[in-house]
């Protein structure tokens, strides 16, 4: 559909279905209402999504599409990082359907933004008909196309990994370092580290390139997990220690999100509004899988954590070198 009818219709009936969700869960009074809500707001930020990315790869391409992807998927990670300090602290001044009036505020508060700012960016010269065809082609091409698909799977891994560390933070901190309230101060710092290294990494693609930025990020994620598993054996892990370790991480992640999305959408400039609706969803769905069962691996150890990490990132790796066909090793030799 955003293909067909253009970027702003598709922004603005997602916002309308994410207000209609928001709406229900405002008023919901029973569990099963409010996550009936929660899916129509699910429904209506696929929009949001599809737009957001689509518009940025039909305004750029290269590593300027690099450059601006890395601001919008540093939002795209931070607000999932912060979310749940920001939810706590409505919690400690309202009610949980404050939480809700917030959504409507928020969402509203772009609607207005979105109408006064942002203008229509694909020409209807440039747009495909919505019919089964072409869909299908479209989808096809973007299973198809080696640097896609590649790079999309690659997504997959290392954000499987990230969902992984989340779903097992607060366990982290609280249960196995007993930090105690000062869990959310670890948890906001180390996203900081997030943001600050997708902003640098905003300033210093156009000069070393996509590729090589995230191969390197990549390639340093996996040793540095390698050496913080094997330090297992030897020691007991400390807070301190954990905390480099994660820094380093955060560090990388800032410098693949937009670099990986920029290179998986490169080429899909004519179907961008599809690519980036199978792109999102393939790697949503394989994140959201990996990242459940590390999860549920934890055995309050920071082994299944740290061996996720060399584990995907290590067949990331080995995909997006085989993507390449091996220019990368002359590139970064």
């Amino acid at each position: 559909m955003s293909d067909a009818l253009g970027r702003r219709p598709i922004l603005f009936g997602g916002f309308a279905l994410y207000i209609v969700g928001t709406v229900i869960c405002y008023k919901a009074n029973s569990l099963e209402v409010l996550m009936f809500g929660r899916f129509i707001q699910g429904l209506g930020v696929a929009g949001s999504y599809i737009s957001a990315i689509s518009l940025v790869r039909d305004l750029f391409h290269g590593a300027q599409m690099a450059r601006i992807m890395s601001l919008v998927m540093m939002i795209f990670v931070l607000v999932p990082a912060f979310a749940p300090t920001i939810g706590q602290g409505i919690l400690f001044i309202a009610d949980w359907r404050s939480i809700f009036e917030f959504y409507m505020f928020y969402a509203i508060l772009i609607v207005v933004w979105v109408a006064f700012r942002l203008k229509e960016t694909l020409p209807k010269s440039n747009r495909i008909p919505f019919s089964k065809k072409g869909f299908l082609d479209g989808f096809k091409e973007v299973l198809t196309n080696r640097i896609t698909a590649s790079y999309t799977v690659c997504m997959g891994l290392f954000f499987g990994s990230f969902i992984g560390y989340l779903n097992s933070s607060q366990q982290i901190f609280q249960v196995q370092f007993e930090t105690g309230s000062m869990f959310s101060v670890y948890f906001g710092l180390l996203a900081l580290v997030l943001g600050f290294s997708s902003l640098m990494n905003s300033r210093i693609v156009e000069k070393h390139g996509a590729k090589i930025i995230a191969f390197k990020a990549m390639t340093v994620t996996v040793l540095a997990s390698l050496v913080f598993l094997i330090l297992h054996a030897f020691v007991d892990i400390s807070l301190w220690m954990f905390l480099i370790y994660a820094t380093v991480i955060f560090f990388c992640f800032g410098l693949l999100f937009g670099n990986v999305n920029s290179l998986a959408m490169e080429p899909m400039g004519h179907v961008a509004g599809i690519a980036s609706a199978v792109i999102g969803s393939i790697s949503s769905l394989m994140s959201m899988g990996i990242g459940t069962l590390v999860g549920q691996m934890y055995n309050n150890t920071l082994i299944p954590i740290s061996g996720n990490f060399v584990l995907m990132g290590g067949i990331a790796l080995g995909i997006m070198y085989w993507a390449e066909k091996g220019q990368l090793k002359a590139k970064t030799a």
